[in-house]
Parts: structure tokens; C-alpha cells; sequence
């Protein structure tokens, strides 16, 4: 009976290293990632705010060429933008079209996070009661 209890136990203990933690570590990467990419977005909108509320219609400004290489750029017409749409391409938005395009990007955002921040909790809970089931087994108080 008892190596029946410790063969359960750690086939319990398996699971919850095999499978569970490594779908948590996932589940927590991926929300980070909806984070990164709400931050990218709150930053267009602040950017572009700035812009009408400072009337500002043309701009010089440093460009990043990658690998912390930077080239000066001269902007003469900043009222038409290019936004990151997503897979490579790229749309032009006047201020207003962008500001309500990152509005309805930042709503699904936010339900992306609200998904990922429960199938976290529900993961925490589905590991907390695995652990509860080998706590029984082995007969330990709580």
C-alpha cells in the first residue's frame, strides 16, 4: 500500500513539473509580451497627444538603424503617421484615425491580458490543488 502511495505521489509530483509549471511559465511569458505591446501603444498615444496639443507640424528627430546606431531624420510633415498594424505592415493614419485605431488596439489588448491573467490563476490553482492531493496522500497536517 505505501509504494502505491509514493508511486501516486510522484506521478503527481510529474505533473505538476512537467506540465503545469512549464504551461504557467508560458502563460506568463505570453501576458508579458500583451504588456510590452499595451506600453508600445499607452507611448504612440502620449507621442501623438503631444504632438496636437503642441501643434507641432514638423520634427527632427533620431532614428535607431539598430544595434544602437542612430541616424538624424527630418520629419517635414508630422499630421499623417505610419502605425505598425501587425505582420510587417504598416498603415498611414492622420492623428485622429491613429488615436481611435490604438483605442480599439488597446481594448483587445486589455481582454488579451484579462485571458491570460486568468488562465494563470486558474493554473496556480489547478498546481495548489495537486499539491493538496499529495499532502493528503501522504497524510500531512495542513
Amino acid at each position: 500500500m505505501d509504494s502505491l502511495r509514493q508511486e501516486k505521489v510522484q506521478r503527481f509530483e510529474e505533473f505538476i513539473d512537467r506540465r503545469l509549471k512549464p504551461d504557467l511559465v508560458r502563460a506568463i511569458a505570453e501576458r508579458d509580451k500583451v504588456f510590452e505591446q499595451q506600453k508600445v501603444f499607452s507611448d504612440l498615444r502620449r507621442n501623438i497627444e503631444n504632438l496636437e496639443k503642441n501643434s507641432v507640424t514638423s520634427l527632427r528627430t533620431l532614428v535607431n538603424l539598430g544595434s544602437e546606431v542612430y541616424l538624424q531624420a527630418d520629419v517635414p510633415d508630422t499630421r499623417r503617421i505610419f502605425v505598425d498594424i501587425g505582420l510587417g505592415f504598416h498603415v498611414e493614419f492622420s492623428w485622429s484615425e491613429a488615436l481611435s485605431y490604438i483605442s480599439a488596439r488597446e481594448e483587445k489588448l486589455a481582454g488579451q491580458i484579462e485571458e491570460y491573467t486568468r488562465l494563470i490563476a486558474s493554473i496556480k490553482a489547478q498546481i495548489k490543488m495537486v499539491c493538496e492531493g499529495i499532502r493528503e496522500l501522504l497524510q500531512l497536517p495542513a
